[in-house]
Formats: C-alpha cells, structure tokens, sequence
C-alpha cells in the first residue's frame, strides 16, 4: 500500500532578498554546482517517500510523524481515530528482497512488540540546562526528536528543515543528545525554569535535565503522554549492568539444579521449553548489549567539549569564536572589510551583487580549514565573492549579529515616535549588547557608512543596504505569522543605526 502521507503547503517564505543560503558542498561537488544566485521560487517540493516494507504503515499529524503498523497481517490499525489498513501485497514482490518471509531464522526469537520500538518522532525545542548535575546555560534550539525503545533522541538541527516545523528534515546528522529513559522523571517545567509556554522538563537518573517545549499545546501534550508512557514500560529497580549480570548467571549451572536439568533432558516437551527460554534470555541480552553501545556514541557536543572537534568560523557562535581568536571582531570579517576595501569602494552593486557560488563556497572550506587565509591570492578576484562570503558569514551564526533576546527589545524601539527618543534607545540597545556583538557590529556598520558614501557610483543607498543586511543581522528566535512586519522593522532599525552612527556609536 502507499504510504498515508499528508500533503504539507509550503512554509511562507519572505520575499526574496539579496541574500541567499549558500549549501554546505563538498570540494568534489563545487566544480559542477550552478552559478544561479538563489532557486526560483515554488522550486522547492515535498516528496513522499515510500516505507522499507508494505506491512508498514506511517501516519502523518501536526504532531509529527508516528509510525504504526501490522507486520504480518492485513489487519485494520486504528490509530488516532482514524483507521487504516496495512497490507502485503505486491510493493514487497518488487523489493529486493523477494518473497522475504518474517519466519526466518533471524527474526525467529522476537516478539512483534520486540521488534516495532518507533514510538514518536517530530520537531520540538529542546535545551539542556543540567549535565550530571553540573548547572549548563540554556540554548534553545529546533531539533528533530525520535522516541524509540525507550530512548530520546534529539538530532542537530538542520538547516534544510524548517525552524518549529513537523516537516522531516532531508538530511540527519549525528544525534546530539541521546536520552536513556530509564529511570527518568517527566514533568511540566515550573515558571522558574523558563518563562516559555508549553514546557516539559525531564530529569535523568544521571542528574542530567532537560527542557522540551512546543508552541502547540496540543503536541506538546502528545508529546508528555507518548515519553511517559515510555518511561512507564522501563525497570526503574534493575539497571542495565546488573540485568546483564543477572542474565549470565541464569546461563551458568549452580550445583541445586543439576537434578532438574537432569529431569528436563529425560522430556523432550521440557527440552523445547528450555531452548525457548534460553533464546529469549540470549535475544534480550543481544538487545540490552546493542542499545548500552549505542547510547554510549559520543554526541558531537561531548566530542567538541573535550576538544576533538574543532568549531568552524563558519557557523561558529559569535563569542566562542571570539574567545578562540582573542579578539572581539573576529578576524575573517577584519580581513573581508579590508580587502572590499581595497579593491574599491565604487564597484557597481557592492553586496547587491552575488558572486560565483562554487567560488564562495571553496573560499568557504578554506577558511574552515584553517588553512592561511590570502584574499589577494587570483582566485578571490571577484570583489562579489569576498562580500558574498561575508553575508554568508553573518547568516550562518547560530544567533545573529543582534542577539535573539535583544530581538523584541529593538523591534519596539523602532516603533517609538518620537525621533530623539528612537535614537537614543537604539544607542542603549547597542551598547548593552555583550562586547564581540557591540565590537563587530562597530566594525561592520562603519565599513558600510563608507560603501554608502560612493552611492553615486555602487548605487548602493542606505536603504539598499538595509534591505540587504537587515534580515541577515535581526530576526527572531522562532518565526511567527508577522514575518512581513517583521522584515519592515529590521530594515528601519539597520537603517537608523547606519543614519545615526556617529551619535550610536561615539567612538566611530
């Protein structure tokens, strides 16, 4: 049978604006990736894409993706309300692998509920405030969550897949938070822990904590029941070690029971229900192995936190990297300044114009393999490559230029009336921001007071660099219905900075 999937409309977009997202392509892949600035709009569709096998079903809600299904039988599921019916028939003749039958050996010692462990799987906002009892400090991000076999997961966010959205992201990396529920505690998050709606907070048997949360009161409520119904399931007495234990002394003989196995021997009806058991116990103990391993992969923030993975510049937040280059501006932005600079500052259509993006992209890996960095080198002669490297650049921080908790605080500045009192809020603003944000806006927004000077000759006028920066520099944490509105305000707030500089800030 076909999968039920349900057809999504696109997420609404923003018009679209000079800037691009560049993808993140391998050096093998830029030679044949197009010169085309961005993709038409509506290019963009949503696939189904078809299960492993036709006894599965998948069912589609806002809640995410829950996956259900009857693997043998072409019995009718009901799943929220709604029936469905699985089926076997001809989709798993043209798979490859024919008339596979489930009787076969290496599915013989599990049970149906043994073997169907996906529970739950969507987008929620999730951030870790306890590691081991070690208080952490709290970043919210989009994350793509599995519930399976009684373990969370939470996978890095991925820039293909829309922010809160229940869309499946297209591409997966490492998990970066794996959860084992056993022993776990789930509850709503008291008003203390976040001043966010919706949220659930989950405390580990490791003194681990964590806060998931959703806009949807409905999901989020699905979400509760579905963890807690897994936690419920778990031993809360027995850890995994010393169910191992446990399981290999049943395997050994113990003096008191050589009589009995002596009996058992003498009944072939006993001998098969000891195999059986013994299968059981072996097929559980494989289990048990096989998820302690895989809990125990180390998340890609434990491997960056010891030092084995060094961040990127690109992507990399805006303070770490600071921090590692001992600096408050970081240096691939003082050497993109410099260079525009000194090629000229009256090219026409300066940051309007997007240049070669295989050409960015391989300035891009460069620059992430801290390889040494010359932008006089031939192959960055296009001055429109150098100034599309840094608008990547800014639109690729974790948090923006204007940091998301400084996002209302701005858009409400800019709505005051009064003029002289505009401006002065937005100079409080900006220099409440903590100091590689205040440093590097600094140094950015002069570069572009002096683009601007030659708007004679680069047609390039405040308003034109507003439209271009404004989205890119400020945005909110999580997108809402008044994304129009909310462009209009980040335009006028980059454009008053750039009007009122000398006064926003005095040292400049």
């Amino acid at each position: 049978m076909q999968p039920a999937f349900p057809s999504y409309s696109p997420a609404p977009r923003r018009p679209p604006t000079p800037e691009t997202d560049y993808p993140n392509l391998s050096p093998d892949e830029l030679e044949h990736y197009p010169e085309e600035d961005y993709s038409p709009v509506g290019s963009f569709k949503h696939l189904d894409v078809p299960p492993p096998y036709s006894e599965w079903a998948s069912y589609g809600s806002q809640e995410g993706m829950v996956f259900d299904g009857n693997h043998y039988g072409t019995d009718t599921v009901n799943v929220s309300g709604h029936h469905h019916s699985t089926s076997s028939g001809s989709s798993l003749d043209s798979s490859p692998f024919g008339n596979w039958s489930p009787s076969s050996a290496a599915f013989s010692g599990l049970k149906e509920e043994q073997i169907q462990t996906l529970e739950k799987a969507g987008m929620l906002h999730r951030t870790k405030i306890t590691d081991k009892g070690k208080r952490l400090r709290k970043n919210w991000s989009a994350s793509w969550t599995v519930l399976e076999g009684g373990v969370l997961t939470f996978f890095k966010d991925s820039k293909h897949s829309a922010s809160g959205g229940v869309k499946h992201p297209s591409v997966l990396s490492c998990p970066e938070y794996t959860v084992d529920l056993q022993g776990a505690t789930l509850s709503w998050a008291a008003k203390d822990k976040s001043s966010k709606k919706n949220v659930l907070e989950l405390k580990t048997r490791d003194g681990s904590e964590y806060l998931i949360q959703h806009d949807s009161e409905t999901i989020i409520g699905t979400w509760q029941k579905a963890i807690a119904h897994s936690i419920s399931k778990l031993p809360t007495d027995i850890p995994l070690e010393e169910e191992e234990e446990n399981t290999d002394l049943k395997s050994k003989e113990t003096p008191g029971s050589n009589k009995e196995r002596e009996g058992e021997k003498k009944s072939p009806a006993s001998w098969h229900s000891s195999s059986s058991l013994n299968s059981d116990s072996d097929t559980n103990k494989v289990r048990n192995k096989l998820r302690k391993f895989l809990q125990k992969r180390p998340t890609l923030q434990s491997l960056r936190e010891r030092g084995y993975i060094k961040d990127q510049v690109f992507g990399c937040a805006l303070q770490v990297l600071c921090d590692r280059e001992k600096s408050t501006v970081p240096q691939f932005v003082k050497q993109c300044i410099t260079a525009v600079e000194k090629r000229g500052l009256d090219i026409d259509g300066l940051y309007r114009i997007s240049g070669n993006l295989a050409t960015i992209q391989k300035l891009r890996y460069k620059v992430d393999r801290d390889e040494r960095l010359d932008l006089d080198d031939g192959r960055w002669d296009d001055v429109h490559v150098i100034t599309g490297a840094l608008k990547l650049f800014f639109r690729e921080l974790p948090e923006p230029l204007f940091p998301f908790s400084h996002f209302d605080k701005f858009i409400a500045a800019i709505k005051i009336t009064d003029p002289s009192k505009r401006t002065h809020r937005l100079r409080e603003l900006v220099n409440s921001l903590p100091p590689a944000n205040h440093n590097t806006m600094r140094a950015l927004f002069q570069h572009l007071c002096r683009v601007i000077e030659y708007r004679e000759e680069n047609r390039m006028s405040i308003q034109s660099i507003a439209i271009v920066f404004g989205p890119t520099l400020l945005k909110p944490e999580v997108e809402e219905g008044n994304m129009t509105m909310h462009m209009v305000f980040q335009n006028q707030i980059v454009e008053q900075i750039l009007t009122h500089l000398s006064y926003i800030f005095p040292e400049s």
